[in-house]
């Protein structure tokens, strides 16, 4: 799963327009024009895609998070620089404010059973001794979680 993929799936699941997209990265304090939205939002191959990096996704979730949940006294954080999949998984429960439950529910929702136990390691410090990797499987199905619990399921 793409970058770009991800932006793509959630700008349709949550419905984000190109204007609401620049909103969004705006509110991690990164300055982006609708054309860059735009070639973001395209499909690999398509006239005008653009890869987009790592750090232009850590900006967008950590201004989803602020879009969500209301940005934080401060300065904001500063975008990763290379993004995994364990990362993006966290800012995306961290956004929609989901606890393990609702987590667990939502991959149940396309047949995936996970424990509590399982998923808390996911979420751990790379140094942890009980920290795992979140394979680009489960990522992807819990995309397809969300956009059965939130879109409209056609995703």
């Amino acid at each position: 799963m793409t970058n770009n993929n991800i932006l793509s799936r959630l700008r349709n699941n949550f419905d984000l327009d190109d204007s609401k997209l620049v909103s969004i990265f705006g509110q991690s304090g990164l300055t982006v024009t609708p054309e860059e939205v735009s070639h973001w939002s395209k499909s690999e191959g398509e006239e005008g895609y653009v890869k987009m990096t790592d750090s232009r996704l850590a900006s967008f979730l950590n201004g989803f998070i602020n879009e969500k949940r209301g940005k934080k006294d401060g300065p904001q954080p500063e975008p990763t620089q290379q993004l995994t999949p364990n990362m993006i998984f966290m800012k995306l429960k961290i956004a929609l404010n989901l606890k393990a439950e609702d987590v667990i529910e939502i991959l149940g929702l396309v047949d995936v059973d996970v424990s509590e136990r399982e998923l808390s390691t996911l979420f751990r410090k790379p140094g942890n001794k009980h920290y795992r990797v979140c394979k680009s499987p489960l990522l992807e199905s819990f995309i397809q979680g969300l956009e059965l619990k939130y879109g409209d399921g056609t995703g």
